[in-house]
């Protein structure tokens, strides 16, 4: 057996039909390679997960459901699309599943469709909080077809640790708007979410109780973190955040009228065609996910979690909430400097290597494109084989960076230098999964 690339092998034969975008590519594996991944909502995926979206399963329409196709030669699709509805049941505890939505988005239109009427009320956490856009922000399908409410986080300035989901208060304002849907699953959101205590609002209301797992869906497959079901009516996520399958969406409910509407929802409701070299790679993923091994990754993505934030707090770093349940944080960068902004620390950050993404915090006076916090999160990390002693090192690289970068331009630049050249050391010694392919 030879070792080589799987980005190697894949760009040989690209390069020969079109070496332009084969240049881009290379220059993209280059630096997924080399740098540091710490955004929540990225992953790696495993070369049989990366192989089975490039395989001829992307050259066959298969419109409508195994079984029930609008096209004839659709035999291996129906198989690989029951296997991938079957082997997501198996991981969630689900009695129903749909492999088919494009995105976590798309799912979560087809959701809104099959659980309400165009102006309906429903009720979520705001974006600016933790919430996603497709949970209600204004120029979305969400914020432009319903009408969204939102409860709050529970703020105290001088007890930070409890900017946390307030039950109480979600109850409260389910009771004033009597929501025909309450949604809960956030994407910047570190705390266990309380599924059943949800569902207790649910019911007092006549809600449906939909869950957005879509971060924190490889601990929940894991048991990591509580299971949305049995309390949730309908569960969207994704499949290439935390749960490190190929980038799409996911539906699950325990409820066959509900699955039906749903079905008929994703398609022809929202999508035409599946991607079926998608759903190819969706069961793949879904298999690896059913291994022991993803379980300890998944108890390895929160001890990283803990250790980069106990790291970030060492240096002078606030931690909203408090700490972390789950795979990330969001860092308060106020604590460290009034003029530490979240756009200049990602900025600062990947220049040096580290990859971030600017957030908002709680409360943040600062606008969306601005703000004054990053999220964090471990999933990549994780993946590469780091464990808490690189995680301490990360927090100390971030740190390095940010306080040059507030010194000034040459400060900055000098240290960068100096980070990038570590990191890329440290990179070479955990290389990323598909980095080293065996061929015959």
């Amino acid at each position: 057996m030879a070792h080589d690339t799987l980005d190697r092998l894949i760009l040989d034969h690209i390069a020969r039909s079109d070496p332009e975008v084969a240049s881009i590519v290379a220059a993209e594996a280059e630096r997924q390679e080399h740098t540091i991944e710490l955004i929540a909502s990225e992953n790696h995926a495993s070369p049989a997960v990366m192989l089975a979206a490039g395989t001829c399963m992307t050259n066959k329409y298969a419109e409508g459901y195994p079984g029930r196709r609008y096209y004839g030669g659709c035999e291996h699709h129906d198989k690989v699309e029951q296997l991938a509805r079957d082997r997501a049941k198996e991981l969630f505890g689900c009695k129903f599943a749909n492999v088919q939505p494009h995105s976590g988005a798309q799912a979560n239109t087809a959701v809104f469709m099959s659980i309400m009427q165009p102006g309906d009320t429903f009720l979520s956490l705001v974006l600016k909080d933790g919430g996603h856009l497709s949970h209600g922000m204004n120029l979305n399908f969400s914020g432009i077809f319903y009408k969204p409410v939102h409860y709050p986080l529970h703020y105290d300035k001088d007890h930070p640790e409890h900017e946390q989901i307030d039950y109480d208060a979600v109850r409260q304002v389910a009771l004033e708007t009597k929501p025909k849907a309450i949604l809960c699953g956030y994407s910047a959101y570190p705390r266990v979410i309380d599924f059943a205590r949800f569902r207790q609002i649910a019911d007092e209301v006549g809600a449906v109780l939909m869950a957005d797992i879509a971060h924190i869906a490889g601990l929940v497959a894991a048991g990591v973190h509580p299971s949305p079901f049995p309390h949730a009516h309908v569960v969207t996520t994704t499949t290439h955040k935390s749960l490190r399958g190929p980038r799409g969406g996911l539906i699950m409910t325990n409820e066959e009228e509900l699955n039906k509407l749903i079905n008929r929802n994703v398609f022809p409701g929202v999508q035409g065609g599946p991607l079926m070299h998608i759903i190819t790679a969706k069961a793949v993923a879904f298999g690896e996910a059913l291994r022991p091994e993803f379980q300890a990754y998944q108890q390895q993505v929160v001890k990283n979690a803990r250790a980069l934030a106990a790291a970030l707090q060492k240096h002078g770093y606030r931690i909203t909430s408090g700490g972390t349940d789950n795979h990330l944080m969001l860092v308060d960068l106020t604590a460290k400097s009034d003029d530490l902004t979240g756009k200049d620390a990602e900025k600062w950050l990947e220049g040096a290597g580290i990859i971030t993404n600017k957030n908002g915090i709680p409360d943040d006076p600062r606008p969306p494109m601005i703000t004054s916090g990053l999220r964090l999160g471990t999933p990549a990390t994780t993946t590469r084989g780091f464990t808490e002693p690189e995680m301490e090192r990360i927090g100390a690289w971030i740190d390095r960076v940010l306080s040059a970068g507030l010194k000034g331009e040459s400060e900055l630049a000098a240290e960068s230098d100096k980070v990038r050249s570590e990191i890329r050391a440290l990179c070479e010694r955990f290389p990323l999964p598909h980095a080293t392919l065996e061929t015959a």
